[in-house]
C-alpha cells in the first residue's frame, strides 16, 4: 500500500516556513494593535493607511502604484478597510474618479501606527544583527539571481523534466 504521504507533494516545501514566519511575526503585531485597544485593524492595512495619510486621498490606482501592488489586489484591500471603518471613498477631482481617504478611526491611531512601523523596523534590524546571513540580504540575492533568469524560466525548466507535466 502506498503511504498516502508520498502522493504529497506539498508535505516538502522550502517557502513554507517564511510564510510561517511571517504570519507568527504578523500576529505578534496585532498583539500589540490588541494591547492598545486598536481593535479590527490587520497589520496588512498599516502601510496603506501610513501612505494616505502621508501622501493624502489617492484613486485605488494610485495608491496601489504607490504601495507596488496591483490594482485588483488593492481594490480588494480597500474594500476590506472599508468595511473595517478605516477608509471610505470620496469623489475625486472629477465626478468619474473616487479617491480613497482616512476615516476618523483612522486619523485617530495614526500616529500610533507610525511608532509601530518604526519600532518594528527597529526589531527586525536587531533581529537582522543576530543572524549571520540577514534576510534583507537573502532578498536581494535572491533578485539578482532572478535578474539572470526568472522565477516563470526556472519553473518551466523543471517542468518540462517532468514527465507528469506532460
Amino acid at each position: 500500500m502506498t503511504d498516502p504521504h508520498a502522493l504529497d507533494p506539498t508535505r516538502q516545501s522550502l517557502w513554507r516556513p517564511l510564510r510561517l514566519l511571517q504570519a507568527s511575526m504578523d500576529a505578534d503585531i496585532a498583539q500589540v494593535y490588541s494591547e492598545r485597544q486598536i481593535d479590527g485593524l490587520r497589520p496588512s492595512f498599516v502601510m496603506e493607511l501610513l501612505r494616505l495619510h502621508a501622501c493624502g486621498p489617492m484613486t485605488i490606482a494610485e495608491l496601489a502604484e504607490s504601495v507596488q501592488r496591483t490594482h485588483s489586489a488593492l481594490s480588494q484591500k480597500v474594500a476590506a478597510m472599508r468595511k473595517a471603518g478605516w477608509v471610505q471613498t470620496v469623489v475625486g477631482d472629477d465626478a468619474r474618479t473616487k479617491k480613497v481617504t482616512l476615516t476618523d478611526k483612522a486619523r485617530h491611531v495614526v500616529d500610533r501606527l507610525a511608532a509601530e512601523w518604526r519600532a518594528t523596523e527597529a526589531a527586525v534590524a536587531d533581529l537582522e544583527a543576530e543572524v549571520p546571513y540577514p534576510l534583507s540580504r537573502v532578498v536581494t540575492d535572491i533578485e539578482r539571481a532572478l535578474e539572470r533568469k526568472s522565477f516563470h524560466d526556472r519553473i518551466a525548466e523543471k517542468l518540462a523534466e517532468d514527465p507528469a507535466w506532460g
